[in-house]
């Protein structure tokens, strides 16, 4: 599914990412762990198409999406992305937030598609509660939800559970690897913390 070939990034002079190499199968859950400032977060936006390569490839679903030469736009990777403040939209509600990056379905099409994802996170019956109103777990289910909701080929998630309490993390980190397993998705994870990437990952980095 993904396959990062000998990638060098940076800024500037500056070289952060050197030579790094790695791949990660179809359904898997990848992640890289690693203190701040270490380059995770670069690789995850190279991945993603937000920087360029300074050396290498990066192959998604067997074609090249990333040389020095060449680079596929974000929107052409068929990639979903969870931040790691949730990035939820305020002024929409919890079902008008997941159905936000499905305007090609029709009405009905959106509607249960927004409804499948409300049951698959465990939210059924909150699609018109405000983002405000909800926890942070929850919230954190909503962003997952609605990057899930275009049935992207690779899901990529930054610090996703940075904001919530440390007591919270693990089992939140748990929740969300039993949705995307359910949901049969490829990701990919960044974090600090090792209990979230054991808890969360089939292979760390």
């Amino acid at each position: 599914m993904l396959e990062v070939k000998n990638v060098s990034l940076g800024y500037g002079a500056t070289i952060v990412v050197q030579n790094v190499s790695m791949r990660l199968d179809q359904g898997e859950i990848g992640c890289l762990l690693g203190p701040s400032g270490c380059g995770k977060t670069t690789l995850l936006r190279a991945i993603a198409g937000f920087e360029p390569v300074r050396a290498g490839q990066i192959d998604l679903q067997g074609r090249a999406v990333a040389t020095v030469a060449q680079s596929v736009p974000p929107q052409s990777r068929d990639i979903g992305m969870v931040f790691q403040d949730h990035a939820l939209f305020p002024h929409l509600n919890v079902g008008d937030n997941i159905g936000f990056g499905l305007h090609r379905m029709t009405k009905n099409e959106r509607a249960a598609r927004v409804q499948e994802m409300l049951e698959l996170v465990g939210l059924e019956g909150m699609g018109q509660r405000w983002p405000h109103a909800l926890s942070g777990g929850q919230q954190q289910r909503v962003a997952l939800a609605r990057a899930l909701a275009p049935k992207p080929s690779l899901l990529l998630m930054d610090e996703p559970f940075s904001s919530l309490d440390t007591s919270m993390r693990e089992s939140i980190a748990r929740e969300v690897r039993a949705i995307l397993k359910q949901a049969k998705a490829t990701a990919l994870m960044v974090t600090h913390d090792q209990n979230e990437a054991f808890a969360m990952a089939d292979n760390v980095g």
